[in-house]
């Protein structure tokens, strides 16, 4: 049994990455194509044609105007996944048509709906605002994961482990050895973890693009909304500075990281991650080490979570895990994700 959250939207691609050219990705065990009509939208509908399954992400599949022509046998789906022509009839079957999904496109992702698309306008999208924004710059990419999303969602609500993965990049003695703060809001259905250090070393992620030198005040700030959405707002400051009482901040830097968290199959992650910025915002020197030292880091997890997937698979039954304190925030997010995989009343 799955263990993926149904009716839930999902990242399924940056903006940047679906144009004219027919393009397919597997989310949450379905494969789904994407492309842009000639009006700029993006539409998503199944990546297997109804007569003999071919994916219609394989040439000699075309897209002619604003409509898919099967490379196979040409069977011939409109924008909304219906059939519009099969060869050697005229008449089109009544159950020729292609399931199609809700796609909303906002703050530089394509979000698709998973499940009952009937739920989709009832269900609110998670907002990333700072990653379009004029006010701030980003970078940003993906990178497949060979384990399963749950274990992503471990490794991002526990950051001690920057500490010791991390070590050179972005982690710090600090950050293992200070006490984290947990707040569940069940009501919003979002997971708050908190590390606020008031004097700690500066890792070269952040020395580098700020010029800071010396200790730092270092926050720690995460919002993770199941299934999808990760947060971090981090602030760096030198020590001793704090936000103004009118909650301006001008002797800091921060630094908003996303991640969204998709699940590709029940053991396979799409890992999206963006880092964006307040601080010289032109500067493509910053963008690029950013850019370089993020992937680094991330690529760092996957190693680590592509080996914890292969222990999990051939692990004996019964083992049992060792939690403390850290793993306040991550035990909260896991009781949110077995929730949200529990059967809800149909749609009346």
């Amino acid at each position: 049994m799955s263990t993926i959250p149904q009716d839930q939207w999902y990242v399924a691609a940056y903006g940047r990455e679906i144009g004219r050219e027919l393009f397919s990705r597997t989310i949450c065990n379905e494969s789904i194509l994407f492309w842009r009509t000639a009006s700029g939208q993006v539409t998503a509908m199944s990546d297997r044609c109804v007569h003999r399954r071919f994916p219609l992400s394989q040439a000699p599949t075309r897209l002619v105007d604003d409509q898919v022509v099967c490379g196979y046998h040409g069977f011939t789906y409109g924008a909304d996944g219906a059939c519009v022509a099969v060869p050697g009839q005229t008449r089109v079957p009544r159950t020729a048509r292609l399931r199609s999904y809700p796609v909303v496109e906002q703050d530089s992702f394509v979000w698709v709906f998973i499940g009952d698309p009937d739920r989709a306008d009832a269900t609110p999208v998670p907002r990333a605002p700072w990653l379009d924004s004029r006010d701030w710059t980003t970078v940003s990419g993906m990178e497949p994961l060979a384990a399963r999303f749950g274990l992503l969602v471990d490794n991002l609500l526990d950051l001690s482990h920057e500490t010791y993965l991390h070590g050179g990049y972005i982690g710090t003695p600090e950050v293992a050895g200070t006490p984290i703060t947990t707040e569940v809001d069940d009501e919003a259905g979002v997971v708050r973890v908190a590390r606020h250090m008031a004097d700690a070393e500066c890792p070269p992620f952040y020395s580098r693009s700020t010029g800071l030198t010396g200790r730092i005040s270092r926050w720690q700030d995460i919002e993770y909304t199941p299934p999808c959405l990760y947060l971090l707002h981090s602030r760096i400051a030198p020590v001793g500075s704090v936000p103004d009482p009118d909650g301006t901040d001008p002797d800091a830097f921060h630094v908003e990281v996303v991640y969204a968290i998709t699940p590709e199959t029940d053991t396979s992650t799409h890992d999206f991650w963006a880092v964006a910025r307040d601080f010289a915002r032109d500067d493509e020197s910053v963008s690029d080490f950013l850019a370089e030292q993020n992937r680094t880091v991330v690529l760092q997890d996957v190693e680590a979570l592509d080996v914890l997937e292969r222990v999990i698979a051939i692990e004996p039954p019964g083992y049992q895990e060792l939690s403390i304190n850290i793993d306040t925030g991550g035990l909260a997010a896991r009781r949110m994700l077995t929730r949200l995989t529990q059967p809800v009343p149909a749609v009346s």
